[in-house]
């Protein structure tokens, strides 16, 4: 049975509001997810929560009674909460009615499964947290089968990535990895290994792309450093029709993520196949 907590001293509060902090997150292998769509999202995606926090007007809600129940039956802890509580732990001045904890899965690049999908995304040295959420939603919009981390990364189990995901980090595979280690992984099977670069000559619109494709973005300052991009089987650029030289990582992902898609669209209807 839920339990009623009122005072922030409580230990299970405290814990909750730790997982804010990386070094937290890290030593006890959660992260937080907040509000009832993307707790909700994971629900549907076969993951429960291990903590979860709720207001009264969340107990009150039928999805969110369910999804308490189904966690509390899988021996999840269930605290309900004021909402000056749900703030603390959410860091949120206008708090949505559940907090929950879940398990960090494993990101070990051995563990990503190729053939699972024919696009693959893979960021190098991306820092904003809500770039790396937006990519995750993109990821899971476009089909691809999951994010690659390449260096030092933000974390894709922060807050801000998790909220910006709206619920994709249920859905996608993700692993981090050096590149030294992504590079002999890549090739031991098929792959094609497309770069976005301002230096290159070929436009996006009209390059090849082969399954399964690995698109590899740049950090949102510096780009791709130049054996990176060596290491492309491919380099394209979207062109800029205006003033600005290039877009932000996460809209650039986008672009070439749909654009990707859509090319295997237009070959499949070439051939007579299906156009949807």
């Amino acid at each position: 049975m839920a339990r009623l907590v009122t005072a922030f001293s409580n230990s299970t509060v405290k814990r909750l509001r730790s997982l804010r902090d990386k070094k937290a997150r890290r030593a006890e292998g959660l992260f937080l997810a907040e509000g009832l769509r993307i707790i909700a999202e994971a629900r549907d995606s076969g993951q429960l929560p291990e903590i979860i926090a709720f207001s009264a007007e969340g107990a009150r809600h039928p999805l969110a009674a369910e999804i308490i129940a189904a966690a509390e039956a899988r021996g999840a802890e269930a605290i309900e909460v004021p909402p000056e509580l749900l703030s603390k732990m959410s860091g949120k001045d206008n708090p949505q009615m559940l907090l929950a904890a879940y398990r960090q899965p494993a990101a070990s690049i051995e563990l990503i499964d190729r053939s699972k999908a024919p696009l693959w995304i893979v960021v190098q040295a991306l820092r904003d947290p809500g770039n790396i959420g937006t990519i995750l939603r993109t990821g899971d919009a476009a089909g691809a089968g999951g994010l690659i981390l390449i260096d030092d990364c933000a974390d894709p189990f922060s807050v801000e990535a998790v909220r910006a995901s709206m619920g994709a980090v249920f859905t996608q595979g993700i692993a981090a990895v050096r590149w030294e280690e992504f590079v002999p992984w890549l090739r031991s099977g098929d792959s094609q290994l497309v770069g976005t670069s301002l230096k290159a000559t070929q436009d996006y619109l009209d390059a090849d792309y082969k399954p399964p494709c690995f698109l590899l973005i740049g950090n949102e300052q510096q780009g791709l450093p130049a054996d990176y991009e060596a290491e492309c089987d491919s380099l394209v650029k979207i062109p800029m029709a205006g003033r600005a030289d290039s877009l932000n990582a996460a809209m650039a992902t986008a672009v070439m993520a749909f654009q990707v898609r859509a090319s295997w669209r237009m070959v499949r209807g070439a051939k007579g196949g299906d156009r949807s």
